[in-house]
């Protein structure tokens, strides 16, 4: 016996030797950014929390308001904040013991022929019961604990998760806005050739009258006049449908959109950065965040699995009164009390407790490598959006110089052709180059406003932790999580 006992405790223990995760988290500083911001003005302020108001449009700022009343997104993502904050308790309650009441009566007649008179057979009876169980793990390792902390970082990645879906939900009410302005200046665009093909059609109608022109460019003048119009068409759709996309942010039916006034152009800030990037980014951005949130409730579940390896005491008790027959239930006798603590070690399970925690490691390298992705991704965001605004302004500077130059080559083109001195097709080319010029100086425009409101989520669109140690959760590794022996 003694050996059998010997053999079981030294090679039929289980143990978690010899794993753990192997993700690291990446720091922050070894992120080189410094030559890519380089000459970046480094004064600017991080977003507001209402950051669009800074942009003095009073039909943005309802509307953002109302999106952020009646978005059913925001509604799935506090639903789920709330799902998490549910397990939180779950989880906090399973650490402390159990205190149950229990009642009984039970009612019984024994067979006569299966049992004898002096086995009670045919004879009726009853019992009744009255107790409290107590039931209580008493969690030496702080495996229950663990898996409580583990539980609130979920929670508090869902708040955070929470309000990164109401930032988005801000620049997208913005983006959309953006696009209806846009919408709006290729109708302008549209409507301004549809007045130049007119005249033009009508001056040709008028030059085959004399002679000067032919059939064959009236047609053609008849062409320019009906793509007018299906720009002018293909415009007012882009119009409608913009209008749309913007109610269906806002939670309501398409007729919420038919009430937006034409947009104003929102302004543009001059390009600058805060000085304190890309340091503070990481308290700053929600997804960044949520994601070290993530990786703090991966490491506890780590935590919890390993005491599941230890020995483990539990305490079972029950205290009551119980009686047979018509005895009274509320007397000394009717006592009844039981106590039973345990202990349990495991000895073999297949292997069961080891798989369990290599599925703990490996989800903490996933959260790490996600909460890595997501850092790099930001930093890698911000200096996108600052380079391509650069490029957008030397962009639009040059399409300004090409717009003027195409609107001054119409003026001519056009009264060389009233003056009967220059062609059909002179000036049908020159009108056509004013045309595409229209369009791509709106285009570069709604591109730049569009990409100074990608800037503004990629500073974290006014975020702000809820709870202080949110921000400290972000830059902060609270846990060793490396292996035991």
């Amino acid at each position: 016996m003694t050996a059998t006992a010997l053999l079981i405790t030294s090679a039929g223990c289980v143990t978690s030797s010899g794993l753990a995760p192997v993700g690291k988290l990446s720091d922050p500083s070894q992120l080189q950014a410094s030559q890519s911001l380089a000459g970046i003005d480094a004064n600017r302020a991080w977003p507001a929390t209402d950051w669009w108001v800074a942009l003095g449009n009073p039909q943005l700022t309802a509307l953002i308001e109302r999106a952020l009343a009646g978005n059913p997104d925001l509604a799935i993502a506090d639903a789920r904040a709330r799902d998490a904050q549910s397990q939180v308790s779950e989880a906090y309650a399973a650490r402390f013991p159990n205190l149950t009441a229990n009642g009984n009566f039970t009612a019984q007649r024994q067979s006569g022929t299966v049992y004898s008179e002096q086995e009670g057979g045919g004879f009726f009876y009853h019992t009744r019961g009255l107790n409290l169980g107590f039931n209580w793990d008493l969690d030496l390792w702080g495996g229950k604990r663990a898996a409580w902390e583990a539980a609130l970082g979920e929670a508090r990645a869902t708040e955070v998760d929470a309000q990164a879906a109401r930032i988005q939900l801000s620049v997208n009410v913005a983006r959309a806005y953006t696009n209806l302005n846009y919408a709006y200046a290729q109708q302008e665009v549209a409507q301004a050739e549809a007045g130049r093909a007119n005249e033009a059609r009508d001056l040709t109608l008028q030059r085959v009258h004399k002679g000067i022109d032919n059939q064959a460019q009236l047609k053609q003048s008849d062409s320019e006049v009906a793509t007018a119009v299906q720009q002018q068409a293909m415009a007012a759709q882009e119009i409608a449908s913009a209008r749309i996309a913007l109610a269906i942010l806002l939670g309501q039916g398409p007729d919420a959109g038919l009430s937006i006034q034409q947009p104003a152009a929102l302004p543009v800030p001059a390009l600058a950065v805060p000085g304190d990037l890309p340091a503070n980014l990481l308290g700053r951005r929600a997804d960044l965040v949520a994601a070290r949130w993530r990786v703090e409730a991966a490491s506890r579940n780590i935590a919890s699995a390993k005491t599941e390896f230890l020995p483990n005491i539990s305490l079972s008790a029950m205290a009551g009164l119980a009686t047979r027959g018509g005895a009274s239930l509320f007397q000394a006798a009717s006592r009844t009390y039981s106590v039973t603590p345990a202990i349990s070690l495991p000895i073999f399970d297949g292997g069961a407790l080891r798989g369990n925690l290599q599925h703990r490691d490996a989800q903490y390298d996933v959260a790490v490598a996600q909460y890595n992705k997501t850092l790099i991704g930001a930093l890698n965001q911000v200096a996108d959006n600052l380079h391509s605004l650069q490029s957008m302004q030397l962009q639009i500077d040059a399409q300004q110089h090409a717009f003027d130059a195409a609107h001054d080559a119409w003026a001519l083109a056009d009264q060389r052709y009233r003056a009967g001195v220059g062609s059909y097709l002179e000036a049908l080319v020159v009108r056509q180059q004013l045309l595409v010029a229209s369009k791509r100086m709106a285009q570069l425009r709604a591109q730049h406003v569009d990409l100074s409101l990608q800037l503004v989520e990629a500073l974290g669109g006014g975020f702000m932790p809820q709870r202080p140690d949110a921000a400290f959760a972000a830059v902060s590794p609270s846990l060793d999580i490396q292996a035991t022996p």
